[in-house]
């Protein structure tokens, strides 16, 4: 079942690797079946129509629907190689039955062991994206009961990242599943973050700029060690490490330089570590992290300020440099604001005020 292989490395690595390991082994089956070019092409059409029908896979479902697809090109490469060389009827029925099992034990051998080597290398594929973005994981369960603002934050950024990243050829579920845990690390001081504070007091009114800006900075560190204890893979750790990049912590800054505690030489210090966004799906959380606190500020909203308050957000991301590591353009850029703006408004569209009732 040289499609198995194929699907395998398709899901797990690319398609273009798992061509050339299908036309290798295409070719070892001949070899070793003293140059039979008939199990040559027929090996080679399964692996090919393997790799096509898993190039996109998300669900378990999409591998059985893959297995039909090497099921069928086996019938027609037999049927075409029966033809050829002018086998009976018995011997064709013959065929199309080790054909059509063949597809189906490449499918059994690829669900069976996609889940070991996915463990095994730390694999991230789309298949075990979709199962983290499910909300019973145990990760997202403590966000919901301990830090619920920032529960519903994180769910927010997921949806406007979504759009965003498809408008701009990025992954849109890793940056959806990245968005879901980009703030995990404020599970150990749920508190101290505004969107779980309940009434008016805040607890950094009791502590100076300096320790306040150390907080909140360490929800970084502190979230990419809670999810490499959860053993999350390395792509949705990069995402947490990132997403505020070496942005400034304008807020208890510029309060240190009101109270002269500080000097404007000394602004590295409210400056979170980094690294900066490495890739597309990283930018774009940074991007909707910032968009949606942001977004809350704005007193009766509209498109239009929305959209002003969005360029403006992503504006400053700019010009402090904080896209400078990723490779993405400013069309890219005027595309996601768009994108933004457009689930914004969505999110705090107005309603009709209904006629109370006398």
């Amino acid at each position: 079942p040289v499609a198995a292989a194929g699907m395998l490395i398709t899901i797990l690595i690319n398609s273009h690797l798992a061509m050339l390991v299908v036309l290798l082994l295409s070719i070892t089956v001949a070899l070793i079946n003293r140059f039979d070019f008939n199990l040559f092409f027929f090996a080679l059409v399964g692996g090919i129509a393997g790799i096509y029908s898993s190039l996109d896979v998300r669900h378990r479902r999409d591998l059985v629907r893959a297995g039909l697809y090497v099921s069928g090109a086996n019938m027609v490469i037999i049927l075409t190689i029966s033809l050829m060389n002018q086998r009976s009827l018995s011997q064709l029925s013959e065929n199309f039955l080790w054909g059509i099992g063949n597809g189906f034990l490449s499918v059994i051998l690829t669900m069976g062991i996609l889940p070991y080597l996915e463990e095994l290398f730390s694999i991230t594929t789309n298949i075990k994206l979709l199962e983290l973005s499910d909300f019973n994981q145990p990760l997202l369960k403590r966000l919901m009961v301990d830090a619920p603002g920032t529960y519903h934050h994180s769910i927010i950024v997921g949806n406007l990242v979504e759009n965003a990243s498809e408008l701009i050829g990025a992954n849109s579920l890793l940056a959806r599943v990245g968005a879901y845990y980009h703030d995990i690390g404020k599970l150990k001081n749920p508190q101290y973050f505004s969107e779980n504070q309940e009434g008016l007091l805040s607890k950094h009114d009791d502590l100076t700029p300096s320790m306040s800006s150390l907080v909140l900075i360490s929800h970084v560190k502190e979230g990419v060690d809670l999810a490499r204890e959860s053993k999350l893979h390395r792509p949705i750790i990069n995402i947490i490490e990132q997403h505020h990049g070496t942005s400034l912590l304008h807020y208890f800054y510029h309060k240190a330089l009101e109270e002269n505690k500080i000097s404007k030489a000394e602004e590295e210090k409210y400056r979170y570590p980094g690294p900066k966004p490495r890739t597309k799906e990283a930018a774009i959380v940074m991007l909707a992290d910032a968009v949606e606190a942001t977004s809350r500020t704005v007193e009766e909203p509209s498109y239009e300020r929305l959209k002003n308050m969005v360029d403006k957000v992503i504006n400053d991301r700019f010009t402090d440099g904080q896209l400078n590591d990723c490779d993405i353009t400013l069309v890219n850029l005027q595309r996601i604001a768009e994108s933004f703006a457009h689930t914004l408004t969505g999110i705090y569209h107005t309603r009709v005020e209904y006629p109370k009732k006398e």
